[in-house]
């Protein structure tokens, strides 16, 4: 079997340059929070796929619905002929999405994909063009979705110009200095500066910010943001591609708002590693494009739908809404003991097991809020994975190190994974 430099090798000559890697390694085999690469090294998995594993690598279950699935049909395209899978996924979607109206869902394959959709359908139901988005926002790598994207490096880079009449306001992020006074202004600045309200047809916002730091959007803050929505006749979109499917403790992260979005985006952990996405709103609205304007080939793969059902099952089975909650004050409890130790931890915070911390340099004994330590962020990621934990890195000034351990992981797995994260700190701060 090739090592890991042999690999390395192949793909530098064969796969675009342009496609990153976090990692020198290649995978063997993987279960639940686990993987092995193909020189027999184990990994604990705190990446996640980049938030695709809530129910691990491999559930059985996932697995078993998949395996199934393949000895029936693998695609039809569903805009041809259908299935039932689809429908059965849609309903529940549709059930669990928050609000007291009826809805609708459409199925796709990326996340990217899903939010592009979004803009489409909240377009074509406002016939209105403009969409404001928030910096450190992140939404995809497609034209339109690095549009809404606030955050150049690495994403938008040499890639413009982009889609036109998408704005930016400001994120509030007390952590930082922006009040959610000041984000709200930044939103009714647009207004008066950009584009009149009458002509935006809606807010995109993540529930919390993934690329972004992992910053939370307050409460209050999005409950301003959906007055401000109803009073210009605006739809809000919550992109949920990386928070939702259970990963904040509920199964939409704007449950816990207290207002209900017009559009859910939906990915990521949908289908426990297999590729689908789907667009969850207002009847009325997603009903706005007329036949033929949404859908894809591949979209709703019948694969996939199998795998999101029995996502569904395990969730309900396995009771991962709540083990998400424990998981999250599980592992804050114990990042913030790391904290009293480590004053380069000048933040740690969560909502359900989404859960980052946040690197500074240290001055007289205390994070300096004003001096994001990137290069230590890098190292200590670096040094966790030769160790044999699998972290990864996040935030507009690469500062941040997100955890998105399967909901599944075991406490002692999750107790031997912060230990090498503890280890990693002290060591590269001493080296």
């Amino acid at each position: 079997m090739s090592s890991n430099a042999q690999l390395m090798a192949r793909r530098r000559a064969a796969v675009a340059r342009g496609v990153g890697q976090a990692f020198e390694i290649f995978v063997e085999r993987a279960r639940n929070a686990e993987l092995w690469d193909v020189e027999g090294q184990r990994y604990i998995d705190f990446a996640g796929g980049i938030a695709v594993l809530n129910t691990g690598h491999c559930h059985p279950r996932v697995v078993e619905a998949v395996q199934q699935q393949l000895t029936q049909y693998t695609h039809t395209c569903f805009q041809v002929v259908a299935y039932e899978p689809y429908v059965a996924l849609a309903e529940k979607l549709n059930a669990l999405a928050p609000g007291e109206f009826a809805k609708k869902t459409l199925l796709l394959s990326s996340g990217a994909e899903a939010v592009e959709n979004a803009v489409k359908i909240a377009r074509a139901y406002t016939q209105r063009s403009g969409v404001i988005a928030f910096t450190g926002g992140y939404h995809g790598r497609t034209l339109m979705t690095l549009g809404l994207t606030g955050k150049v490096q690495p994403y938008k880079s040499g890639f413009g110009p982009f889609p036109a009449e998408v704005f930016h306001a400001k994120f509030p992020n007390a952590l930082h200095g922006v009040s959610i006074d000041e984000a709200i202004a930044s939103v009714e600045q647009i207004f008066k500066n950009d584009i009149e309200a009458e002509r935006v047809a809606a807010f995109i916002v993540e529930p919390v910010q993934g690329e972004g730091g992992f910053y939370i959007a307050p409460v209050e803050f999005v409950r301003r943001l959906r007055e401000l929505a109803d009073r210009h006749g605006i739809l809000l979109i919550a992109d949920e591609v990386q928070t939702g499917a259970g990963r904040t403790g509920t199964w939409f992260a704007c449950e816990q708002w207290g207002v209900a979005p017009d559009l859910i985006t939906t990915a990521k952990s949908l289908a426990g590693g297999f590729p689908i996405s789907g667009v969850v709103g207002r009847a009325e609205v997603m009903d706005a494009p007329a036949p033929g304007g949404l859908g894809g080939t591949y979209a709703g793969s019948p694969i996939a739908c199998a795998a999101a059902l029995a996502v569904l099952e395990v969730f309900e089975q396995e009771k991962l809404l709540a083990r998400s909650q424990a998981l999250g004050e599980r592992l804050v409890q114990r990042l913030t003991a790391i904290a009293e130790t480590q004053p380069a931890i000048g933040d740690v915070r969560a909502l359900g097991a989404m859960v980052a911390i946040e690197l500074f340099a240290v001055e007289n004994g205390r994070a300096d809020l004003r001096r994001p330590d990137a290069d230590l962020t890098r190292r200590v990621v670096a040094d966790a994975a030769r160790r044999g934990l699998i972290l990864l890195s996040c935030g507009t000034n690469g500062n941040v190190i997100r955890f998105l351990v399967p909901l599944t992981a075991s406490n002692a797995l999750i107790g031997e994974g912060l230990d090498i994260l503890q280890a990693s700190l002290v060591a590269v701060q001493r080296a």
